[in-house]
């Protein structure tokens, strides 16, 4: 057994040296050419468009847009068709009957909503916090 111990020892020892004989991937004692590097081409003025800034109290120009109607452009390409799926959805739906701004006042008291029942009014009227000491009883 001491003498695998000892070939393993004497192998890993000469592995070592040859590798450090080599001189690593550079060759002997050589290390990268710091100077060997392409050079980039020179930066060009791009060209004047004639391009004016604006002048204080001047009206703007009439193909001046709002910025964030600008955005939206950009992003979203500005209104696309329906496809025949999301008409034959907003039919399903009734969209003809929506009220316009119906987000706004879905908080009012005077909306109409649908009534879902006893157990969601009674998770509404319960007191706020972590839920520890809160018990909630449904009647069958």
């Amino acid at each position: 057994m001491r003498s695998a111990a000892r070939l393993v020892l004497a192998l890993s020892a000469a592995t070592l040296v040859a590798g450090c004989a080599g001189g690593g991937p550079f060759g002997r004692g050589r290390g990268p050419d710091e100077f060997a590097v392409a050079r980039s081409a020179p930066l060009a003025v791009p060209p004047d468009f004639a391009l004016t800034p604006p002048r204080p109290g001047e009206a703007e120009s009439a193909g001046a847009q709002d910025p964030r109607a600008q955005a939206l452009q950009a992003l979203f390409g500005g209104p696309q068709p329906r496809s025949a799926v999301e008409n034959n959805l907003l039919q399903l739906a009734r969209s003809e009957r929506a009220a316009l701004g119906a987000r706004s006042v879905a908080g009012d008291p005077q909306t109409a909503v649908v009534s879902r029942g006893t157990l969601v009014q009674t998770i509404l009227q319960l007191p706020q916090g972590d839920g520890q000491e809160a018990a909630v009883s449904v009647p069958n």
